[in-house]
C-alpha cells in the first residue's frame, strides 16, 4: 500500500497533464457520398480524399527509404470511415495472397490502418486486409496482446498490373471513440508488409528505436466532427442443435444417444460512441475452432488456453492486468451474463456479471497444481476500472466474486502503470484474496478449511533503447492466495527475475538483418525462504532473410521438488524460415536434464517439435504439426509421447471453407520405473469436419462432425463419443 501512494504522489506531482508532442496532424474530409469495396477505387469519395504515403520503412531498415510505393487515402460521412491503399509493385507476379478465412493473413503480403480513437497512446483498433481484400483485426494495447476482437466491417481488394488496391469500409458503429463536440484527434499509422526476399515493414512515420511508446510518435487525424455510431444495436440470436452420442463407459458398452435444441440471444447497445452494454440469455459458447494440442505428460501445472469465445472477448483488454487474475475460461457453461465495457475521458471501465452451470476450479501450490470440474452452480462478478493520468501514467483498481454452494472467493487488487520515460517503464499490481471452500473440496483437494486470506504483489521494471533492453521483476504470491476466476496455477513464491539484452541491426542487403544475445536469471523461493528454483541462461538469436529464425539457449537450474535437490543443465533450439513464399517451416528441440515429477527422480530428456504450414494455390491450406518427447532414468526408459497434428482446409471464397482436423496422442509408459499404478498405454484420436459459412464474425453457418477415440492397454482404439452439430448465428445491426 506505501508503494501504490508513493507512486499516486509522483504522478501527480510530476505527470498529470499529457505530455506535449509535435506529432503531425492531417484532416480528414468529410463527404456525403459511400463506396462499394471492391478494390478499383472508382467512386468519387476518392477524389475529395486526404492522400498519404507511406515513406518509412522501420523494419528491417531504420527509417530508410522503402522500396515500393504505397499511398493510403482516407474520408468518412457520418457513419463510416472510408480506407483505401495503392500497394504498387515492380512485379505483381510475386504478390503472395491466398483466399483465406479472416484473420489468417500471416505470411502473406498485407495493408492496414491503426486508430487510436482516443488519443490516449495506449490503445488501438487495428484493421488489416491481405491483397484480395481479407481481413484481420485485432486491439492492440501498450502494455502487449489486446486479445482476439472481431468488428463487423466491408473489404475488397484485387491484384492488377500495377500492385493491388485495397478498399475499406469501416462503421463507426463498429468502433469505440470520443464523446466530444466539434473536431476529434485521433492517433494514426498506415502500415504495409512487403514480403520479399526479408519481410518490410513500411509505415508513415519514423520510429524512434528509443522510445517505448509506438502510439506517441504516431501522425494525429483531425476530424470526425459530428461522426455518430448511429443507434448502436446489435442483436445476435444464435441456435445451436446437435445429436451427441456417448457410450456407456467411455470406451465399452452401447452408445447413448442426447438430442439438443438451444436457442439463445446476445445483445448489445453502445449507448454513448464509447460505452457499450452487452447482455446474453443461454449464449452460445460453443468452440468451432479446436484448442491448438499442448503435452501435458510429466507436467505439475495446469495449461492455459486461450479464450475465443466472442461475448467474452468483446472488451477483453479491459480486464487484462500484470497478474492474471481475470480468466474467461474459468466460466464453462454460463446460463446468462451482462456486461459494460468503455472509456469515458480517461476512465476505462470494465464490469460483466454470469451465472456458470459448472465450475472450473484450479488448486494452485509452490511444486505444482490441482484441478476438477465441480457440478454445482455460481455467480461471478468481475470490476476494473482504470484512471488515466495524461498519456504516460496511469492507476487501477480490480475486484472479482465467485460465490455458490457455501463457497465464496473474492479478490481486490489495485495496479499502476508509470512510463516516467521514453525508456523507463514501471508496473506494479498488489492484490488481496478471501477464500471458502465447501467441506467436501477442503477434504478432497486438501484446502484450508474455513475462510482464509492471501495477498499477492507483482513489480516490473523496464528500460528498452536502440540497442540495449533490461527487465526486473518481483513477485510475492502467499501459499492461501486465490484468483479462482483469472489463471494463478502457482503461488507460495517469492522470485526475482531479471533480463538483458542487446541487439544489433545490419545495413540493408546484409545475409543477416539483427543479431541479439541475451542473458537470464531467476531465483525463486517458498514462502519460509526455502530455494525452489535458481535458473541462468544464456540465449543467442538471428533474425536473416526468407524470415529466418534462429534461438539457441543454454541453461544450468537449481530445483527442488519435494524437498529433493536437482542440478540440470538444459539447452533450447528454435528455428524457423520460409524456403518459398508459400511454405513456413519450424523446429523446435528441448532437451537436457529433467525431474520425473511422478517418482521425484532426476532423469534426462529430449522433446524434438517440427511443423509447417503450406498454402497450395489460392484455396488449399496444408498445416501439420508433430510433437515427440522421451524421457530415460539411468539409462531406461521412462517414458516416450507422440503428438501429431493435420489441418487442412479448403477455401471456396472468402466466405465459405472446409476444413477437417484430425489430432493423434499416443504416451507409453516403462510401469516398472513408477511408484504408483500407472496404464502402459494411453492413446487419443480426436477428429473435426467442418463446414463455414460466414458473412461477418456473427453471421455464420457452421456445420460439423467430430468425434474421440481412446486406447488403453490391451485394447484397440475404439470410439468413445461422436457429435453432430449446427450452428446459425444472424447479426441484425441497427
Amino acid at each position: 500500500m506505501i508503494l501504490i501512494l508513493l507512486f499516486t504522489v509522483v504522478v501527480f506531482v510530476f505527470g498529470a497533464a499529457a505530455a506535449e508532442t509535435n506529432n503531425k496532424q492531417y484532416r480528414v474530409p468529410g463527404v456525403d457520398g459511400k463506396i462499394k469495396p471492391d478494390g478499383i477505387l472508382d467512386e468519387e469519395v476518392w477524389r475529395k480524399a486526404l492522400v498519404l504515403e507511406l515513406n518509412y520503412e522501420v523494419q528491417p531498415g531504420e527509417n530508410i527509404p522503402p522500396p515500393v510505393r504505397t499511398e493510403v487515402l482516407l474520408a468518412n460521412n457520418k457513419t463510416h470511415l472510408f480506407v483505401a491503399f495503392r500497394a504498387y509493385d515492380p512485379d505483381p507476379t510475386q504478390i503472395l495472397a491466398r483466399i483465406s478465412d479472416r484473420d489468417n493473413t500471416s505470411n502473406q503480403d498485407w495493408v492496414g490502418v491503426i486508430l487510436d480513437t482516443f488519443n490516449d497512446e495506449r490503445r488501438s483498433f487495428d484493421f488489416l486486409c491481405n491483397p484480395l481484400g481479407i481481413q484481420t483485426d485485432f486491439i492492440e494495447v501498450s502494455t502487449g496482446d489486446g486479445g482476439t476482437w472481431d468488428a463487423i466491417w466491408d473489404s475488397g481488394g484485387r491484384i492488377n498490373e500495377q500492385g493491388y488496391f485495397v478498399e475499406m469500409s469501416i462503421p463507426f458503429s463498429s468502433l469505440r471513440f470520443q464523446r466530444k463536440d466539434g473536431d476529434q484527434v485521433w492517433g494514426f499509422d498506415a502500415v504495409r508488409s512487403y514480403l520479399r526476399r526479408v519481410r518490410h515493414h513500411i509505415g508513415t512515420f519514423p520510429r524512434d528505436r528509443n522510445n517505448n511508446c509506438y502510439l506517441c510518435q504516431s501522425i494525429k487525424l483531425v476530424g470526425f466532427n459530428g461522426v455518430k455510431p448511429g443507434k448502436n444495436i446489435e442483436l445476435d440470436p444464435t441456435i445451436v442443435a446437435h445429436i451427441k452420442q456417448k457410450r456407456e463407459n467411455e470406451t465399452q458398452g452401447p452408445f447413448i444417444t442426447d438430442k439438443k435444441l438451444d436457442p439463445g440471444i446476445t445483445a448489445r447497445w453502445g449507448f454513448t460512441p464509447n460505452l457499450t452494454l452487452s447482455a446474453t440469455i443461454n449464449p452460445d459458447f460453443s468452440q468451432v475452432e479446436a484448442d491448438a494440442l499442448q503435452l501435458d505428460i510429466n507436467e505439475p501445472f495446469a495449461l492455459f488456453y486461450s479464450e475465443k469465445r466472442p461475448f467474452f472477448t468483446e472488451g477483453g483488454d479491459f480486464f487484462d492486468t500484470r497478474l492474471n487474475a481475470v480468466y474467461t475460461r474459468t466460466l464453462r457453461e454460463p446460463s446468462w451474463g451482462v456486461k459494460l465495457t468503455g472509456k469515458e475521458a480517461g476512465n476505462t471501465i470494465g464490469a460483466y456479471i454470469a451465472r456458470d452451470r459448472l465450475t472450473n476450479m484450479v488448486f494452485p501450490g509452490s511444486q505444482g497444481s490441482d484441478a476438477t470440474l465441480l457440478t454445482w452452480d455460481t455467480t461471478a462478478m468481475v470490476f476494473r476500472y482504470r484512471r488515466d493520468l495524461g498519456n504516460k501514467y496511469a492507476l487501477g483498481a480490480l475486484f472479482t466474486n465467485r460465490q455458490g454452494n457455501n463457497y465464496f472467493n473474492r479478490v481486490l487488487g489495485f495496479d499502476g502503470d508509470f512510463r516516467f520515460t521514453s525508456r523507463d517503464r514501471v508496473m506494479m499490481q498488489i492484490m488481496g484474496s478471501s477464500t471458502r471452500y465447501p467441506e467436501d473440496v477442503v477434504l478432497d483437494f486438501g484446502q484450508p478449511a474455513g475462510k482464509f486470506d492471501g495477498k499477492a504483489l507483482d513489480i516490473v521494471y523496464s528500460h528498452n533503447t536502440r540497442n540495449l533492453d533490461l527487465y526486473f521483476e518481483y513477485k510475492d504470491i502467499d501459499r492461501d492466495f486465490r484468483a479462482d476466476l483469472g489463471f494463478i496455477p502457482r503461488v507460495g513464491i517469492r522470485s526475482a527475475y531479471g533480463i538483458a539484452d542487446y541487439t544489433w541491426y545490419a545495413k540493408p542487403g546484409r545475409w543477416w538483418t539483427t543479431f541479439n544475445l541475451q542473458g537470464e536469471y531467476i531465483r525463486m523461493r517458498d514462502n519460509d525462504g526455502n530455494l525452489l528454483n535458481r535458473d541462468a541462461a544464456i540465449q543467442f538469436q538471428y533474425e536473416g532473410p526468407l524470415q529466418m529464425h534462429t534461438i539457441i539457449q543454454i541453461g544450468r537450474n537449481r530445483k527442488v521438488y519435494n524437498e529433493k535437490v536437482f542440478d540440470l543443465n538444459w539447452f533450447f533450439l528454435h528455428h524457423c524460415m520460409n524456403p518459398i513464399g508459400t511454405m513456413h517451416i519450424h523446429f523446435n528441440a528441448l532437451g537436457g536434464d529433467n525431474i520425473d515429477y511422478a517418482n521425484t527422480r532426476q532423469g534426462r530428456r529430449i522433446n524434438v517439435e517440427p511443423g509447417m504450414t503450406y498454402n497450395i494455390g489460392r484455396h488449399w491450406q496444408l498445416n501439420l504439426a508433430y510433437q515427440f518427447e522421451r524421457m530415460w532414468e539411468n539409462s531406461q526408459r521412462l517414458y516416450t509421447a507422440n503428438q501429431c497434428e493435420l489441418r487442412l482446409a479448403y477455401q471456396f471464397n472468402k466466405r465459405m471453407f472446409l476444413r477437417t482436423i484430425l489430432q493423434y496422442v499416443d504416451y507409453r509408459y516403462n510401469t516398472d520405473l513408477y511408484i504408483n499404478t500407472i496404464d502402459p498405454e494411453f492413446r487419443h484420436l480426436f477428429t473435426q469436419i467442418l463446414f463455414s459459412y460466414k458473412l461477418n464474425p456473427q453471421t455464420v453457418l457452421f456445420l460439423g462432425y467430430t468425434d474421440n477415440y481412446y486406447g488403453y492397454s490391451g485394447m484397440g482404439l475404439p470410439q468413445a463419443n461422436r457429435t453432430f452439430f449446427l450452428k446459425i448465428g444472424y447479426a441484425l445491426v441497427m
